[in-house]
Formats: C-alpha cells, sequence, structure tokens
C-alpha cells in the first residue's frame, strides 16, 4: 500500500498551507488602565473568515499521520487508538467541575478518583496510590522524591541510584533531579540485567534500582525476583517503569514481583491521549511502608453508604444499600508536598477510569495477551534480524548495515508510521517496533509489507525519502544548529 498525504501548494511553493498569520490581518487599538510599559497602543491579530479557518485546520489535519490513518508501532510507546467514547465522557457538561470546590460539592469527582486509585493500586500490586503528577515522567520523578523521603525518614542519606543501560532516558533525568548520582548498568548477554553486574554495583549508598519490565527490547527480567532481594539486601528500593505495563495486564503485577513504587503511564496502558504537551496523568503507586510520603492530596472515603465510619485508606468497595459513600481530600503524614495542583488533572484521569471500567479485568488481560500476539506475528513476518528474545509487547530488529532513520522516513512513504529508531543503543541501527493490541492482521500484514519492501530498495531511494509526505526531506543538522523557535523567525535565511 502506498501512501500520499495532502499537499497544498502554489506556484512558488511545492508544499504550502499559510499560518494563520499569513491570511487576512486586523489591527486593534488595545486601552486597558495597564502602566504605558506594560500595554502597546495597537496590535495586530489574523482575521480569516470562519470558511478559512475552517479549511486551515482541515488542510493541517490532512498533512499529519495519526493512529486513526493507519499502525503506529513506535516501540515503547504503546500507541494505542484513543477511543472516542473517552472524549464523549469527558466533554460532559457534568464533568467539567473546577477542582478548588469544597469536598461536599465534589463527591461525585472524589468518588471517582477514590475508585481509580483502587484498580490502579489493584493492577499493579500496590497498596497506595497518588493521582496527582500530570505525566508520566513526572511520576517518575515523583517516585524518587518518595524514594528520598523514605530514606531521609530513617536517618539514611543515600547517594545512588542505579539505572539499567536499556532504560528509557527519563530514568537517568529522574534519578538526577532528585540528587543522585546515576549508576549505569549494562545489560547482560541476553539482554537482560547482569545480575552479577548489579550484586558487584549494590551498596549501602543506593537509594534505588529504576527497572522497566519487560525491558525495552521487550524482554521479561526472568530473575526479578532475585534482583529485588539483591536491591531489598543492602536497603534500596525497587522502582518500576510503568512504560510497558500493557504486556503484564491482568497476567503480572509489579507489587508481586517485589518493586516498592511504581509510575503508571496513563496513556500508554490505559489508552488517554499522548499529551504532546497538553495535560497529561502519571500516577504513582507504592507499597504500604511508602504510602505516607505520597503527594498531597490524596482522596480516602470517609464513610460508608450506611453511614458508618469507612477505613480511611483505599479498600473492597462498598454497597450503596442505604445511600452513598462520602469522601474526602487528605494530606498523609509525611507527604512530600505537591508535585501538581489538586488531585491531578481530572479529565485525563476520568478518560482512564473509563477505560478500566468498560475493559474489566477480562478485557484487560485479553489486551496484554493480544499486544504480546501481534508483536510476536510481525517479528515473525518481517526480513529483518530480530537479536533478542523471546519478547513480549515489543520487539527491536535491527537495519543492518543501513541507517535506520533512512529506513524509518521511507516507511512513510509506504503508508505506515516507522518505528522508534536508532534505541536501545545495543542494537545497531536500532528499529524498536511495538504494534500494541489495536492492530488486526491485516494491519500487521500491511506493516510487515512496509518493512520489506524498504528492505528490497536501493540506497538512493532511501537517502531521498520520504518523497509522498506533505513534508519532503528535511536538513536536520541545520534544524538542530540553528533551530527557529518562533514563527516571527520563519521568514529568515
Amino acid at each position: 500500500m502506498k501512501f500520499d498525504q495532502a499537499r497544498w501548494s502554489r506556484d512558488d511553493a511545492p508544499v504550502y498551507e499559510p499560518l494563520l498569520s499569513e491570511t487576512d490581518e486586523r489591527t486593534a487599538e488595545v486601552d486597558v488602565d495597564l502602566p504605558d510599559d506594560l500595554t502597546r497602543n495597537e496590535l495586530t491579530l489574523p482575521d480569516p473568515a470562519e470558511p478559512q479557518l475552517a479549511r486551515h485546520y482541515t488542510r493541517l489535519s490532512e498533512m499529519t499521520y495519526g493512529v486513526e490513518h493507519g499502525p503506529y508501532p513506535l516501540g515503547s510507546c504503546t500507541m494505542k487508538y484513543n477511543p472516542w467514547f473517552l472524549e464523549d465522557l469527558a466533554g460532559r457538561e457534568d464533568a467539567l467541575v473546577h477542582p478548588d470546590r469544597p469536598d461536599e460539592a465534589l463527591q461525585g469527582v472524589l468518588a471517582v478518583q477514590h475508585r481509580l486509585q483502587e484498580d490502579l493500586a489493584a493492577i499493579g500490586g500496590m497498596d497506595a496510590v497518588t493521582l496527582q503528577p500530570p505525566a508520566g515522567a513526572a511520576g517518575e520523578f515523583a517516585g524518587i522524591l518518595i524514594a528520598r523521603a523514605y530514606h531521609r525518614a530513617n536517618d539514611d542519606e543515600r547517594s545512588a541510584v542505579i539505572v539499567p543501560d536499556t532504560a528509557h532516558g527519563t530514568n537517568f533525568a529522574s534519578a538526577a533531579m532528585g540528587g543522585y548520582e546515576v549508576v549505569e548498568l549494562p545489560s547482560g548477554d541476553d539482554g537482560r540485567v547482569d545480575v552479577e553486574a548489579l550484586e558487584a554495583t549494590l551498596s549501602e549508598e543506593t537509594a534505588a534500582l529504576m527497572l522497566t519490565n519487560p525491558n525495552t527490547l521487550g524482554l521479561f527480567e526472568r530473575d526479578i525476583q532475585r534482583i529485588a532481594d539483591l536491591v531489598h539486601d543492602v536497603g534500596g528500593l525497587l522502582y518500576y517503569d510503568g512504560a510497558n505495563l500493557n504486556a503484564l495486564l491482568g497476567r503480572a503485577r509489579p507489587g508481586d514481583m517485589g518493586f516498592d513504587v511504581m509510575h503508571y503511564n496513563v496513556h500508554k496502558t490505559f489508552a488517554t491521549p499522548h499529551g504532546g504537551g497538553g495535560p497529561g496523568a502519571g500516577p504513582v503507586g507504592v507499597v504500604e511502608e511508602l504510602a505516607e510520603f505520597l503527594p498531597a492530596p490524596r482522596v480516602r472515603q470517609v464513610e460508608s453508604g450506611d453511614g458508618e465510619s469507612a477505613t480511611a485508606e483505599a479498600g473492597a468497595a462498598t454497597d450503596d444499600d442505604a445511600g452513598r459513600p462520602t469522601y474526602e481530600r487528605y494530606t498523609p503524614e509525611q507527604s512530600i508536598g505537591k508535585v501538581h495542583g489538586f488531585e491531578g488533572n481530572w479529565l485525563v484521569l476520568l478518560k482512564a477510569a473509563a477505560y478500566i471500567a468498560r475493559l474489566g479485568d477480562e478485557g484487560l488481560a485479553d489486551a496484554s495477551a493480544k499486544a504480546v500476539l501481534n508483536a510476536n506475528y510481525l517479528a515473525s513476518q518481517i526480513h529483518y534480524d530480530v537479536p533478542y528474545g523471546p519478547f513480549h509487547h515489543e520487539f527491536v530488529a535491527s537495519a543492518g548495515d543501513r541507517d535506520a532513520a533512512q529506513v524509518a522516513k521511507r516507511m512513510l512513504d509506504h503508508g505506515v508510521h516507522p518505528p522508534t529508531t536508532k534505541w536501545p543503543e545495543i542494537v545497531d541501527e536500532a528499529l524498536m517496533t511495538e504494534p500494541t493490541e489495536v492492530e488486526s492482521r491485516d494491519s500487521l500484514d500491511q506493516l510487515a509489507a512496509a518493512f520489506d519492501a524498504v528492505a528490497a530498495e536501493d540506497d538512493e531511494t532511501l537517502a531521498a525519502a520520504p518523497e509522498r509526505t506533505a513534508a519532503a526531506l528535511i536538513d536536520q543538522a541545520s534544524a538542530a544548529r540553528t533551530p527557529r523557535l518562533c514563527w516571527q523567525d520563519l521568514g529568515e535565511e
């Protein structure tokens, strides 16, 4: 299958859709009661007619590519289709509730948030969950702050966090931002944690080991229980990067493996939109001894439906025979404080809660099974070397003696989004591929055909790619060295 993105052009520009600032403009006078040094006399604004505005954004949508166009197998990104019913739910008028209201006026919202805390705790095998962090990376950083607070509460200042060489870059960044020395752990020959190297690296200075399981090669850490024991034996904590939780849903839980703290990527595992700089959510789960350090506020049930006092922490669901339960926000005893406003980004969390409720236990387990099946089927259909296995939800193929970035750009011309390239670095010219559970066999065959079509093409064709997209090959070196960060700079040469 070939793919031709829409191109809007004119005689002096092969691909052109004007910026709003290049359409009709009008100048408005500014008359406000503010000091002169804070105001201007007039302001020039775009002034397109409504049909122009509608066509502008429609054309932009036709000049891009998303999961609604076709396969989007970015490895370790879990680019699931985001069901429209989640948008419909979040767009309901009664969901648009300002968070700065008293608890008694937020009972419906707090009930959903409490249920989501319980659901996430059950899925991850954790004892307590905060919904506050606004993104996966922010949740990861919050997890490191919780680990630091825990050690300090025990009068145990530690200096190092161990991170495997296949870890996501945010692991290194979160540990460093938490004030720790980052110790990189080399992988073993099988692509997993080298347990002997880990044992030699661990010490009483180790605050935590950060681990993704399955890792970014799609490999399950078979020695995870021994790894947990080794970390705990020196007084460290085991941190779970939830980026690849989609592979385990309903089948295995980080808490049961010995992890002490984890973050959930709801945009990956629970089908909320990838933020793109917008609102997100990265809840954090912890074992019981870390619960008192969670960010504030959390939500707890304070009265059961029959009017009797309920347990403060998450527990079994309450029967609603005699009325509704009552919920409140509270601050854990040794909370690290706030990492975001209120209880987090409510509408994103609402979508995650609805996705979990819609699928239920059976549906979540089915999602993970299909994610693993799809990755293994796709890998079996392409003629590329896949050096590590057996894998779960994703695999890393090698482009061999070709530039993985050129392979990826050429795949765009064949109607599919390419995989993640050149990472993890332990695979030469890596093509990190994760089709997720949403793809049918037909779309997986389309992906495989694109992989193999590019493999059969000559180097000159790859070097010129992409040719059928709205934007052709760009000068990446110049873009990196002299970026134009503002639209006013676009006219500069």
